[in-house]
């Protein structure tokens, strides 16, 4: 398998985390010392207080993103790196963060790093369980699953209009997606089965793309095609 990963923009994001953490715990602990030290201050520390959370949920959101390794990006290439030279994956480049391209057609993965039970109910993926440190860990260190119902056709819009602008003559399978999770703590319960999106841990992300490609295949000309444009 060929990969490609956009290296400046995660060198770039890894120092935004590293900055954005380092920045908001230094101004929530001044903001702490000044609520103590000075309290007709008060405004003054609220304000030093909310600007080092901020900082720190940035730091948060680039550091699990960028910063933390094996980052997603090497948790995908690890969990698909068997694939032949047929498929490329394209990490961090446009339209999308996790493109595949390949024999399996054209596929979007939304990597998660959540651990715990992972459910859907009432229209929504959840996380339960872990232990105490991962409920202690979502509720002020870990970020959501999110909306994966939300990305999902936004993604597959931006790829669509991506290939109507670069190859406007070529018709391609429609793009599918993925939502994978890179931990081996998250357990997959069976109600993701009515999930609108395919929800697996990224060991069996292999075995799915390997089946789509009897359904949603793409031309060894098409894919190269494809290829060629994303460089």
């Amino acid at each position: 398998m060929r990969i490609v990963a956009n290296e400046k923009l995660i060198q770039r994001n890894a120092k935004i985390g590293q900055f954005a953490s380092v920045g908001g715990l230094a101004i929530l602990a001044g903001g702490m010392y000044v609520s103590f030290r000075y309290q007709e201050q008060v405004g003054l520390a609220w304000l030093a207080l909310l600007i080092g959370f901020v900082l720190s949920q940035v730091g948060l959101y680039y550091g699990n993103r960028w910063g933390r390794r094996p980052r997603p990006d090497e948790h995908l290439n690890e969990a698909l790196k068997s694939l032949d030279d047929r498929y490329s994956i394209y990490h961090y480049y446009k339209p999308t963060h996790h493109l595949l391209i390949g024999p399996a057609g054209i596929w979007v993965i939304l990597p998660r790093h959540q651990a715990g039970k992972i459910i859907f109910e009432k229209n929504r993926w959840k996380q339960k369980g872990g232990g105490f440190i991962q409920g202690y860990l979502r509720l002020f260190a870990q970020e959501g699953i999110g909306r994966p119902d939300l990305e999902v056709p936004v993604e597959i819009d931006n790829i669509t209009q991506f290939l109507e602008k670069h190859l406007p003559e070529e018709q391609f399978p429609k793009p599918q997606a993925a939502l994978v999770f890179t931990s081996e703590k998250a357990e997959i319960d069976e109600s993701v089965n009515e999930a609108p999106v395919p929800t697996l841990q990224a060991k069996k992300l292999k075995e799915l793309v390997r089946k789509s490609a009897k359904e949603n295949g793409l031309t060894p000309e098409k894919a190269q095609k494809l290829q060629d444009i994303l460089g």
